[in-house]
C-alpha cells in the first residue's frame, strides 16, 4: 500500500535561505517525484530573483499572507492573500515582497526538480562565496534555469 505523508505546523525541512525560510512539505519523495510542494515566507523588502525561466518543470504559487509582486515579462501582477499562479516551463518569471510585513506563500513544483535546488542554494550562501551570476550559472544549469536576459535589470 501506498504510504501517506502528513506534514504538521512546525514540521519538514526547513531551510534558511539568507533572509527566506523554506519548509519542504513535500520533497518528491511520496509523488513518484511528480510534485514537490514547499511554504516559503518571504522578509518585507526582500528584493527580487533575477527574472529566470525553467526548462523542465511548471511552478505554481498560492499567496497566503502578505502581497507578492510577481513579474512576468514587463508586466507587474500585486498578489495577496488567496491568489494562485501558475507559471508554466518556459515561461519568464520573478517575484518579491515590496510590502512592510512578511509575505507567506505555497510554491508547487511540477516535477519536483527545484527541491534540491534549494539544497544547493543553501550550501552555496553557507560557503560565504558571493551570489552573483558568475556562483550562480552552474547552479542554474545544474536545474535547466536560465535568466530572461530580454527582461534582466
Amino acid at each position: 500500500m501506498a504510504q501517506v505523508s502528513i506534514v504538521r505546523p512546525g514540521e519538514g525541512e526547513i531551510l534558511e535561505s539568507g533572509p527566506a525560510q523554506i519548509r519542504i512539505l513535500e520533497n518528491g519523495e511520496h509523488t513518484e517525484h511528480r510534485l514537490g510542494f514547499a511554504e516559503i515566507t518571504i522578509p518585507p523588502g526582500f528584493p527580487s530573483p533575477l527574472q529566470h525561466r525553467h526548462a523542465q518543470h511548471d511552478e505554481g504559487f498560492y499567496v497566503l499572507r502578505g502581497t507578492l509582486r510577481f513579474t512576468v515579462g514587463e508586466d507587474n501582477y500585486d498578489a495577496g492573500p488567496g491568489t494562485w499562479i501558475i507559471v508554466p516551463t518556459g515561461a519568464p518569471h520573478t517575484f518579491a515582497n515590496p510590502g512592510t510585513e512578511p509575505a507567506v506563500m505555497l510554491n508547487t513544483f511540477t516535477p519536483d526538480l527545484y527541491i534540491q535546488y534549494f539544497r544547493d542554494f543553501k550550501a552555496l550562501i553557507d560557503s560565504g562565496r558571493p551570489i552573483n551570476a558568475e556562483t550562480m550559472k552552474p547552479l542554474w544549469s545544474n536545474y535547466a534555469t536560465e535568466i530572461s536576459n530580454d527582461y534582466a535589470k
